[in-house]
C-alpha cells in the first residue's frame, strides 16, 4: 500500500523521465543507470525498483553500487516469476526510483496489470521515476511496427503516458552499429544472434524503426514548443520547421495553388503542407462544396492536411491560423477580379494579407483565371421574366402612385406623398432587386417634383427646402431599397444553404449508417434533384451502378453528363439541373468519386490479402520451422552418426536408446511435414475429401497409434454409442490426433484426457477435455492461427500448426472447432461434425480459405 500521507500536507507529483529507444539493444538501460549514478553523486536518494540486464555484463556492472529493492516472487502456471515489489518501493519512499521496461505486463497477483500503472502510482506518491521503453511498444505505432517487422507487439503502453513525461530522451544508434554490437555478443547470447540478425534486426527494419522514433520525438518536441510559445504569449513565427499554409476559396484556381504550395513545402526535408478554407460565420459563403471536396482530396493525396476556420475577415482569419500553426509561408492565388472591379471594391484579400503578414512570407501565385472575374452585381440574379417584371414595375408603380395621389392632392401633404413613393420603391426592390429600385427611385423623384412640388407641372423647384427634401428622398429611397434587396438576398441564400446542408447531411448519413455506398449515393442524388435516373459509367461505357425512379419520366427530359473522377462518368436523365443546383451536384459527384475510389481500393486490398496472408505464413513458417525442424533433425543425425562411428563400441542398451532417439526424431519430422503439407493444401484449395459414414470408436484407436506415446492416459467415453459422422476417416484421425496431442501437452500431471461424443439432431459433438491451466478468453481465437504457441507449459515443441490445421480440416468436412472452459479448470476442444445419413457421398474437392 502507499505510505500514509499527513492530512493537510500538499504532496507534489513525481517527475517522470523516459528513455525512448529506437530498437532493443541501443542502450536505454545503460543510459538510465548512468543517470542514476549522476543523481546519486549529487546527493539524491536513488534506488532500483526493477532492472532487466538480459545478462549483459556492462549493464550488470552498473548495478553494483546502487541500492536495489528486493523483488517479489509470484507463481503462475507452475512457473515462478520475479516482479517489482511496488509496496516495498512505496514503503522505502526514495526520491528517485529506476523502473525498466515501462510496457511490461505484470504477472497476475499484483495490484495493476501493467507496469506503467505501477509507475503512475509511484508518481502520485511524489516519487520521481526514471524508466525505459522502445518505440515499438507505443500503442499508436503497434500496427505500423507489425507491418514493418512482421512481428506483433503484445505489450504496449498508451502514448499519452509517454507524452506526459517531464523529460523525454531518445536513445538512438545507427542500424549498422547496432548489428555490430549484436554480432559481438553485447545484446543477445551467441545462439540467438544469427536468428535475430536475419529476422527482426535487419537493416531495413532498424532503419524504419529509427525513423519512427525520430518522427515521434520530433512531434513531441513540436508540441512542447507550441505550449511554450502559448504560455509566454509569443506570436512571432519561429522558423524551426518549414510549414506552408495554402488558402483555398473553392475557386477554379485551387489545384494550381495547391500544387505550387506542395512544391514549396517539398523543398525542405520535413516540410509540412496545411490547406485552410475560411468559412463565413453565417454559413452563407458561396464556395462550391464539390470543388472544396476535390481540393481537399488533392491536398491529402499530396501529404498535407485540410482545415476549415470560421471568420468574416478573411485576411485576419488566415494570418491567425498561420501564426497558430507557426507557419513560415502563406500561399494565395492572385485575384480573379478585373481592374474595374478592383477599382470599385478596393484592395482584395491578397493585398490586405500581404500588408498584415509581418514575418510570414506570402506567395501570390498567378493562374489562368487571374483578372477574369465579373463586375460586382448590383442586385440579385433573377430569371429573365422576373427581371423584366422588375424594370416594368420600376416604371409602372411610381406612375400608378402619382395617379392615385393626384386625386387626393388637396388633403395629403408633400411629406405623405414622399413616404408613399418611398413604400413603392421598397416594393419594387423586393420584386426586382436593387437595379429596379434604382430606376423606381429615379422615376419617383421626377414625378414627385413634377406633380407635387411647387410650381407643379414643371421641373423647376423654387424653394430650397423642397430641393433638399427631394434629394433626401432619392438618397433614402436608394439606401432603403439596397438594404431591402441585400436582406432578401441573404434570406434566399440562407434558405438555399439550409436546403443544401440538409441534402449533404442526408447524403453523408446514408453512407455512415452502413448503406452500400455507391447505390446509396446514386439514390440520394436522384431523389435530391428530382431526376428520372442516375447512372455511373466507367471509361469503356460499362454501367457500374444506377438508380431509376418508379414514376413517369419528365416531359422535358434531358440528359446531362458530369465527370466523376478520372475514370468514371455520371449520367443524369430527367429535368434540367439549374445552375444554382450545379454547386451541390458537384459535391454529390465528389462523394460518388470518393466512394468509387474506396470500392476500387477495397477490391485491390481483397486481391492482395491472400498474397499477404501467404507471405505472413511463409515468414512465420521460416521463423518457426527453423528451430523445430533443426532440433529433431540434429538429434537424428547425432544418433545415426554415433552409431556409425567406428571409434566407439556401444552396449546393446545404448544402441537401442540411440535408435529410439533417431526413430522418435524422424517421427516428429514426419508429423511436422504432414501438417505442413495439409496446411498448404488447405491454403491452396487443393484438398480432396472422401466423405463417408464414420464410427468415432473406430477412428480413435488409429489416432492414438499416431501419437508419440500411444499408451498416454486417454479415456474414451460414449464413443461407441454416438451416431456415425459424415467425415473423411484419415483426416478425422488427424484432427483427433492433433487435439489429443495438444490436450496431453497441457494437461495436469496424472489426469487423463477425456474424449466424449454425443448426438444432437443433425450433428455430433466430440469433446476433448483436459485439466490444464486453460486458455484466456482473449486468446481463444488466436490459438487457431498458424504458428501460435501461447506457452502454457512447453513452448519449445511444435510449430503451432496442430490446432490451426484441425480447425481447417474440420471446416473442410462441414464441421466446426471451438474452445470451451472445462468445469473445474482446463480446456475443452469442441469438435462438431454433421451426422451421417444413408445416402452415399461422392468424393468432393474442397476449396477452403483459412
Amino acid at each position: 500500500m502507499s505510505p500514509d500521507l499527513t492530512p493537510g500536507t500538499v504532496h507534489r507529483r513525481g517527475r517522470l523521465r523516459v528513455y525512448l529507444g529506437s530498437a532493443p539493444g541501443v542502450g536505454k538501460t545503460y543510459r538510465m543507470l548512468d543517470e542514476a549514478h549522476r543523481r546519486r553523486d549529487r546527493g539524491a536518494d536513488v534506488v532500483v525498483g526493477f532492472i532487466e540486464t538480459h545478462g549483459r555484463k556492462h549493464t550488470a556492472g552498473m548495478l553494483d553500487d546502487l541500492e536495489v529493492v528486493p523483488r517479489v516472487r509470484r507463481h503462475y502456471r507452475d512457473t515462478e516469476f520475479e516482479e517489482m515489489d511496488l509496496d516495498a518501493v512505496l514503503a522505502r519512499c526514495p526520491s528517485v526510483v529506476l523502473v525498466d521496461e515501462l510496457a511490461h505486463t505484470n504477472i497476475p497477483g499484483g495490484r495493476h496489470p501493467k507496469r506503467w500503472q505501477d509507475v503512475e502510482e509511484l508518481l502520485a506518491a511524489g516519487i520521481d521515476v526514471i524508466t525505459t521503453v522502445n518505440i515499438q511498444h507505443l500503442e499508436s505505432l503497434n500496427d505500423v511496427v507489425q507491418k514493418i517487422t512482421g512481428i506483433p507487439q503484445r505489450e504496449t503502453v498508451p502514448d499519452e503516458v509517454v507524452r506526459r513525461a517531464d523529460q523525454l530522451e531518445l536513445v538512438d544508434m545507427a542500424p549498422q552499429a547496432l548489428r555490430r554490437r549484436m554480432a559481438h555478443g553485447n545484446v543477445y547470447k551467441a545462439e540467438k544472434v544469427d536468428a535475430a540478425l536475419s529476422n527482426y534486426f535487419r537493416v531495413g527494419n532498424l532503419t524504419a524503426l529509427r525513423e519512427l522514433a525520430l518522427l515521434w520525438v520530433a512531434g513531441r518536441v513540436d508540441e512542447g514548443l507550441r505550449d511554450y510559445r502559448s504560455t509566454h504569449n509569443i506570436d512571432r513565427v519561429w522558423e524551426t520547421r518549414e510549414r506552408v499554409v495554402v488558402a483555398l476559396t473553392g475557386g477554379p484556381e485551387g489545384e494550381t495553388i495547391i500544387r505550387r504550395a506542395a512544391r514549396i513545402a517539398d523543398r525542405t526535408a520535413g516540410g509540412e503542407l496545411l490547406a485552410v478554407h475560411v468559412s463565413r460565420s453565417d454559413g452563407l459563403a458561396g464556395a462550391s462544396p464539390g470543388a472544396l471536396a476535390q481540393q481537399r482530396q488533392l491536398v491529402e493525396d499530396l501529404g498535407g492536411s485540410y482545415h476549415v476556420v470560421v471568420g468574416d475577415d478573411i485576411p485576419t482569419a488566415l494570418l491567425a491560423f498561420a501564426r497558430a500553426h507557426d507557419a513560415t509561408q502563406l500561399v494565395l492565388g492572385t485575384s480573379r477580379r478585373g481592374r474595374i472591379n478592383r477599382f470599385l471594391t478596393g484592395p482584395g484579400t491578397g493585398q490586405t494579407t500581404v500588408d498584415a503578414s509581418e514575418d510570414i512570407d506570402v506567395h501570390m501565385v498567378t493562374h489562368e483565371f487571374t483578372g477574369r472575374g465579373r463586375l460586382p452585381s448590383l442586385g440579385r440574379r433573377h430569371s429573365r421574366r422576373r427581371t423584366i417584371a422588375g424594370f416594368a414595375s420600376g416604371l409602372i408603380v411610381p406612375a400608378l402612385l402619382t395617379a392615385v395621389l393626384s386625386r387626393f392632392h388637396t388633403s395629403v401633404n408633400l411629406t405623405t406623398d414622399a413616404l408613399i413613393f418611398q413604400l413603392g420603391v421598397v416594393a419594387v426592390a423586393l420584386l426586382g432587386g436593387a437595379t429596379s429600385a434604382l430606376l423606381a427611385s429615379l422615376v419617383a423623384s421626377l414625378l414627385l417634383n413634377y406633380f407635387f412640388i411647387p410650381p407643379v407641372h414643371t421641373f423647376t423647384i423654387d424653394e430650397t427646402n423642397n430641393f433638399i427634401a427631394l434629394i433626401v428622398f432619392a438618397i433614402v429611397a436608394l439606401t432603403v431599397s439596397t438594404v431591402v434587396d441585400h436582406a432578401a438576398r441573404l434570406t434566399t441564400r440562407a434558405a438555399r444553404a439550409t436546403a443544401e446542408a440538409e441534402a449533404l447531411s442526408t447524403l453523408a448519413g446514408s453512407v455512415l449508417r452502413g448503406a452500400d455506398a455507391l447505390p446509396a449515393l446514386l439514390d440520394k442524388t436522384r431523389t435530391a434533384f428530382g431526376l428520372d435516373s442516375v447512372a455511373l459509367l466507367d471509361r469503356s461505357g460499362r454501367t457500374i451502378a444506377r438508380s431509376d425512379t418508379d414514376g413517369e419520366p419528365a416531359a422535358d427530359r434531358t440528359v446531362t453528363e458530369l465527370p466523376t473522377g478520372p475514370d468514371a462518368l455520371l449520367i443524369l436523365a430527367g429535368r434540367r439541373v439549374s445552375a444554382a443546383d450545379q454547386r451541390v451536384l458537384t459535391a454529390f459527384a465528389a462523394h460518388i468519386a470518393a466512394a468509387l475510389e474506396r470500392d476500387r481500393l477495397a477490391t485491390a486490398a481483397a486481391e492482395v490479402e491472400p498474397i499477404k496472408a501467404a507471405d505472413r505464413m511463409r515468414t512465420a513458417l521460416l521463423a518457426a520451422v527453423s528451430h523445430d525442424l533443426r532440433t529433431p533433425l540434429a538429434a537424428a543425425l547425432a544418433a545415426v552418426g554415433s552409431l556409425r562411428s567406428p571409434d566407439v563400441e556401444f552396449a546393446p542398451a545404448d544402441r537401442d536408446e540411440l535408435l529410439t532417439m533417431a526413430n522418435e526424431s524422424l517421427l516428429k519430422l514426419t508429423a511436422l511435414v504432414d501438417n505442413l503439407l495439409d496446411m498448404s493444401r488447405l491454403q491452396a484449395g487443393a484438398l480432396t475429401l472422401n466423405l463417408e459414414a464414420t464410427q468415432l470408436d473406430e477412428v480413435l484407436p488409429r489416432a492414438m497409434d499416431s501419437l508419440a506415446d500411444p499408451d498416454a492416459a486417454v479415456q474414451p467415453l460414449d464413443l461407441d454409442t454416438a451416431p456415425p459422422v459424415l467425415a473423411d476417416p484419415p483426416l478425422l484421425e488427424r484432427v483427433l490426433a492433433n487435439l489429443i496431442a495438444n490436450a496431453l501437452r497441457h494437461n495436469a500431471p496424472g489426469a487423463p484426457v477425456l474424449v466424449t461424443a454425443s448426438g444432437h439432431a443433425d450433428h455430433v459433438e466430440v469433446r476433448v477435455v483436459d485439466r490444464g491451466p486453460g486458455i484466456a478468453p482473449e486468446d481463444r481465437d488466436r490459438v487457431f492461427l498458424p504458428f501460435q504457441r501461447l506457452g502454457d507449459t512447453d513452448n519449445t515443441t511444435g510449430v503451432g500448426l496442430g490446432l490451426a490445421l484441425s480447425r481447417g480440416l474440420a471446416e473442410a468436412m462441414g464441421g466446426t472447432l471451438e474452445v470451451e472452459d472445462t468445469p473445474g479448470g482446463g480446456t475443452t476442444m469442441l469438435l462438431t461434425l454433421p451426422a451421417a445419413v444413408d445416402e452415399p457421398h461422392a468424393t468432393t474437392p474442397v476449396e477452403e480459405e483459412q
